[in-house]
């Protein structure tokens, strides 16, 4: 399918810059433990997950309260992590993948049955809106326990347009021409034409994705260029107007640069979730329904949201928020009942995404 590329925040602080120096260990640490037991304690529990996506103090608490080692490694895709679980190249126990991902996960067989009895805070805590969400990815909430959660919409600069940014078809203006930022990611990219041409960004429809192809072709003389974390620290310096990002990335970019408005285009969008599962082959089951459940608990849940400031689903997390404007925002929290045509991405099957990968490489070559 396509290279859906990180959408995880890279804010640089010593806590950071401390936690990645720790992990360059670790693939050794992955290398050694697979296949054999921890040196004593409770045994382990080996987590594939995206990079900077988790706070680091949380595994040293979990490790602490539990006595089970967390041997841990992170990925930057989701087209990264999923031929290495699936050809067995790592023991891995815990994974974080995204919605489609997980539906093609399950479709091949490459997941466990999770026994909610072992995660009572994953059924206490998780809003259960956000377990109606995953249905679209996991029919019958067997497999994955929501971890994030977030919108794909507009970016812009208020001192660089003139007049608000509410539309998708915005980012056809000419007027705007060298000052747009796209996603360079197919799906991601695709969307954005397929919500502007009233489409589902899940149609495997010849003539529609034609369409689409088109029109991202049509747009392609007014992007300054095809981004993935770069629109964060661009649009943040002021060098474009207009970027499509992540709404987790958002809040960062405002944090820096208060002239930045975020908005969920009136045309719709992507609501995009990741979420825990368990590999079928997973060597530490136990301890990966421990680790599971540890990070569903509100105090964990919340210093996790703190640190990647990616939306939680965990909605005793979300009562703990001290900062109102935090807890109350309308870009990590939106009420999504007041938003048209919101869907979440699926598995499109692997004649879709080979449909998909061509047309991207149309536009791309163009």
């Amino acid at each position: 399918m396509k290279k859906f590329l990180n959408k995880k925040s890279t804010i640089t602080n010593s806590k950071k810059f401390l936690a990645i120096c720790a992990l360059i260990l670790l693939p050794g640490a992955l290398l050694s433990g697979c296949g054999s037991s921890s040196d004593g304690g409770n045994g382990q529990v080996i987590v594939y997950n995206w990079g900077e996506y988790i706070d680091p103090e949380t595994i040293e608490m979990f490790e602490e309260e539990t006595g089970i080692k967390v041997v841990y490694d992170e990925y930057e895709t989701n087209e990264i992590m999923y031929p290495k679980v699936e050809s067995g190249a790592a023991s891995y126990d815990v994974v974080c993948p995204s919605d489609y991902m997980i539906s093609k996960m399950i479709a091949n067989d490459l997941l466990a049955q999770i026994n909610f009895d072992n995660i009572p805070n994953a059924m206490e805590n998780i809003g259960s809106q956000y377990f109606d969400q995953s249905k679209g990815f996991d029919p019958e909430n067997k497999y994955s326990v929501p971890y994030c959660w977030g919108t794909v919409g507009i970016l812009y600069n208020k001192t660089m347009v003139d007049e608000p940014i509410t539309k998708w078809s915005q980012l056809w203006d000419e007027k705007y021409a060298d000052n747009i930022l796209m996603q360079d990611s197919v799906r991601d990219a695709f969307m954005v034409a397929e919500k502007l041409n009233g489409f589902s960004m899940n149609t495997v429809d010849p003539d529609e994705l034609e369409t689409v192809k088109n029109s991202l072709i049509e747009q392609k003389p007014l992007v300054q260029a095809y981004v993935v974390d770069q629109v964060r620290d661009k649009m943040i310096g002021g060098e474009a107007a207009i970027g499509v990002i992540y709404s987790g990335e958002a809040i960062f970019t405002q944090r820096e640069n208060p002239d930045l408005e975020y908005v969920i285009p009136e045309e719709g969008t992507n609501v995009w979730i990741d979420s825990w599962v368990i590999l079928k082959d997973a060597p530490n089951k136990e301890n990966a329904e421990k680790f599971i459940d540890f990070m569903c608990r509100p105090d964990i849940a919340l210093m996790n949201f703190d640190y990647i400031t990616y939306s939680t689903p965990n909605m005793a997390a979300r009562d703990l928020i001290e900062d109102d404007d935090i807890r109350n925002s309308d870009i990590a929290f939106p009420d999504l009942s007041l938003y048209n045509n919101l869907e979440t991405f699926s598995y499109l099957g692997e004649e879709g995404d080979s449909l998909y990968n061509e047309l991207w490489k149309e536009v791309k070559s163009n």
